[in-house]
Formats: C-alpha cells, sequence, structure tokens
C-alpha cells in the first residue's frame, strides 16, 4: 500500500513580511544623497554652525554696546561665550556619536543654532544671553568635529579635496552674509537683526537636511595605538601648532570690528566694511589653501599659512592706514576657514598608512584648536578691559602666537630630519 502523499504546510507570514517558504526579500535600501547634495549639506552646516552662529556675533558686537544691552566690558565676555561651547561641542560630539548616528546630530546642533538666534533677541539678562550664545558654540563645535567627517567617506578619493573645501567654504559665506546682512538687519533694529538671523538659520537647515549620508560603521581601531610607525610626536606638534593658530586668530574675529568702529572712529559702516572684505577672504580661503597643499604638500602650505597670517595680523600695528588693515582683513579672513582644510589633509598625510586613526586625531586637533581659542578669547577679553582698550596689545598676543606656531613646526621638522627625534 502506498503511503498516502504529504499535506503541504500551511503557509504564514514571516518576520520579515514575506510568506515563509518564499525566497526572502531584502528590505528597502535608503538611497544615498548625491556627493554634490552632500557637500551642500556640510556647507550649510559649517555656514551655521560657524559662519553665522559665530562670526555674526562680530559685526553685532558695537550695536550691543550702543544699545546699552550690556555694558562693552560684558559684551567682550559674551563673544567669548561662544568660543567656551565650542569646545564644549567639540568634547562632546565623538561620545555622543557612539550612542546616536552622526546625522541625527548634526540636524539637531543646526536646529540648537537657529533657537539660539531667537533666542538671544531678547536679552533677559547676562546670563540668559551667555547661555544662548554658549549654546550657539556648543552647536559649531559638533559640527566641525562631525560634519566633514560624516560626509568625506562617501565621496570619491578624487574629489575629496574640492569637497572639503566646498564644505569649509560655508564659514567664509557665513562671514560674508553676517558682514553684509547684518548691517541691513540693523536698520530694523536689533531685535529684528536676531530674529533674521533664526529665520536664516532655518532656512539653511531645511536645505540641509536630506543631505547626510548613512552612518557607517567605524573601522576596527584597538590595534591602533601599537603601531609603531604612527608620527605621535608629529601629531601633537600639529595639535599645539592648530591651537597656537587659533590664539592668532581670535583679534580679528572678536576686535576687529569694534577695533575700526570705536578705536579707530571711524563708525560701524566702515567696520563693516573691513568685515565683508574678511568675508571675502574666507570665502576664497579654503580653496586657495587647497589647490596650495596640492602643488606644495600639507606641510610647507602649513608653514607657509603660518607665516603670512603673522604678517597680517602685525599689519594693523604698522600705521599703514586702509591698505595695511584691507590686506590684513583678506588674508586673515582667508586662513581662518584655510586653515581647517590644511590641518585635515596634515593628519591624513602624516597616518596615510592608518586610516582609522584619522578621525580620533581630527578630533584632538580640533579639540586642541577650540581649547586654545576660547582661553585666548576669555584671556584677550580680560587683557583688553584690564589695559583700558589697548587693541595694539592684542593683536601683538595673536603674532607671537602665530609665530611660535611656525617654530613648533621647523624645531620638530628639523629633528625629525636629522633623526634625533623618534616617530613614536
Amino acid at each position: 500500500m502506498s503511503a498516502p502523499h504529504a499535506l503541504p504546510l500551511p503557509l504564514t507570514v514571516g518576520d520579515a513580511g514575506q510568506i515563509d517558504g518564499s525566497p526572502p526579500t531584502d528590505p528597502p535600501q535608503r538611497r544615498e544623497p548625491s556627493a554634490w547634495r552632500s557637500t551642500l549639506s556640510g556647507m550649510c552646516a559649517s555656514l551655521i554652525g560657524i559662519g553665522l552662529a559665530r562670526f555674526s556675533y562680530t559685526p553685532l558686537l558695537p550695536a550691543i554696546i550702543a544699545a546699552h544691552w550690556f555694558a562693552a566690558a560684558s559684551a567682550a565676555y559674551l563673544g567669548a561665550a561662544n568660543l567656551g561651547g565650542y569646545l564644549a561641542g567639540a568634547l562632546l560630539a565623538g561620545p555622543a556619536a557612539r550612542h546616536l548616528p552622526a546625522a541625527t546630530i548634526i540636524r539637531g546642533m543646526m536646529l540648537l543654532a537657529a533657537v539660539a538666534f531667537f533666542a538671544c533677541a531678547w536679552p533677559v539678562d547676562f546670563a540668559w544671553f551667555f547661555a544662548w550664545r554658549f549654546a550657539s558654540g556648543i552647536s559649531g563645535g559638533a559640527l566641525m568635529v562631525l560634519a566633514a567627517p560624516t560626509i568625506l567617506p562617501s565621496i570619491a578619493p578624487s574629489r575629496r579635496g574640492v569637497a572639503s573645501g566646498a564644505i569649509f567654504m560655508g564659514v567664509g559665506l557665513g562671514i560674508g552674509v553676517s558682514g553684509t546682512l547684518v548691517p541691513l538687519l540693523l536698520q530694523q533694529g536689533l531685535i529684528q537683526t536676531w530674529i533674521g538671523l533664526g529665520v536664516l538659520a532655518l532656512v539653511l537647515t531645511a536645505v540641509g537636511w536630506g543631505g547626510w549620508p548613512a552612518q557607517v560603521a567605524p573601522a576596527a581601531t584597538r590595534h591602533v595605538a601599537a603601531i609603531g610607525s604612527v608620527p605621535k610626536l608629529r601629531l601633537r606638534a600639529l595639535y599645539l601648532e592648530y591651537g597656537l593658530n587659533a590664539v592668532g586668530l581670535v583679534p580679528h574675529m572678536i576686535f576687529l570690528v569694534d577695533y575700526v568702529t570705536r578705536g579707530l572712529g571711524q563708525g560701524l559702516q566702515a567696520g563693516a566694511e573691513y568685515w565683508v572684505l574678511f568675508g571675502i577672504g574666507a570665502i576664497v580661503g579654503p580653496l586657495l589653501t587647497g589647490h596650495l597643499a596640492d602643488r606644495a604638500g600639507f606641510g610647507p602650505a602649513l608653514r607657509l599659512a603660518y607665516l603670512c597670517q603673522g604678517v597680517a595680523v602685525v599689519l594693523p600695528l604698522l600705521g599703514l592706514g586702509a591698505p595695511g588693515l584691507i590686506v590684513s582683513s583678506l588674508i586673515v579672513g582667508a586662513f581662518t576657514p584655510g586653515i581647517v582644510p590644511l590641518v585635515l589633509g596634515r593628519v591624513h598625510e602624516l597616518l596615510a598608512h592608518h586610516p582609522a586613526a584619522h578621525k580620533s586625531a581630527w578630533s584632538k586637533a580640533t579639540t586642541s584648536f577650540a581649547v586654545l581659542q576660547a582661553g585666548a578669547a576669555y584671556g584677550l577679553s580680560f587683557l583688553f578691559v584690564n589695559s583700558g582698550g589697548n587693541y595694539r596689545l592684542l593683536f601683538m598676543v595673536g603674532a607671537a602666537a602665530l609665530a611660535t606656531a611656525l617654530l613648533v613646526d621647523l624645531v620638530v621638522g628639523a629633528h625629525q630630519a636629522s633623526g634625533t627625534t623618534p616617530q613614536s
């Protein structure tokens, strides 16, 4: 007697939604944004977090003092609050990215910067204003650490230099916008100016919202520290140089417009015009420094950058009048964002054979920049107040910091060339 035919098993719907027994179907894949779309989002992030959240305060400083929102001494410390927040953001971004997708953090930080603009439209008291300026700094530090490293791995290697320059060009665009838009908004009033900046930040957040690539799990890095060929001393020297470079930028970043407006007695309009020149330099700076690095290498390009900046920071002290101020504004403006791709490229150059160490080294470099910049902002504000408003002293400190950065690079490079400096 033949065996009975086996009854077919009942069909059930599995967890993934397909019928059991049928070939599994892959879940729909998220379509990655194009390279130009991601680069645009990165530019929007740097424009909001650094270009507007930090640099729009410089042309606003004289107006805040003139409107009696805060005294001159308090207003200077409020400018430094953003730099303190930048340090906090740079320190917190890495740990936060281990628990949340980088794109989520970036979007949140862009929104935080926009909210801070609206909050600053009502100066309830010093603590309120300080807290929101600090919050805007947090957004800038986090965006600096996370935005470019999130985007660049999805860009073809042959196009990463151009993409990096375009991302950091957002800083210059923000400076240019703050130098042209802020004076126009101030004609409507100080409150309206802060609200206008908040609206602009929200628009840019919306433009950049969908351009972030999906987060890719980082490569294993547990053996990186044991690799003996990692040039630790050169990296540590680079971190110090980058921080000293930050000190050299502070006099122009915080005090340039106030120096022209009140120190030279030329008025707010003249101060804003020099800030526009600063912004023009900042727009083209990353592209020019990237081109220089392609031709000369990142190491020589950095040494030239330190020298040019040092000379430019000294120029206001030489009594050259408008020509000296124009050249100084353009050069320092160009290197304010232009130094960033140079240092980022130098990190990659030193760690060419250790790509897993790139992100950690860049985070350390950004933290060094933030620490010394925040310290210089508070220190120079204190020096300015207690020296009776001595602007010349501020520029002298900035030039000395850049000269020290160049000296450190030359000494470490000479020791390495002579074979007297170990690499690990």
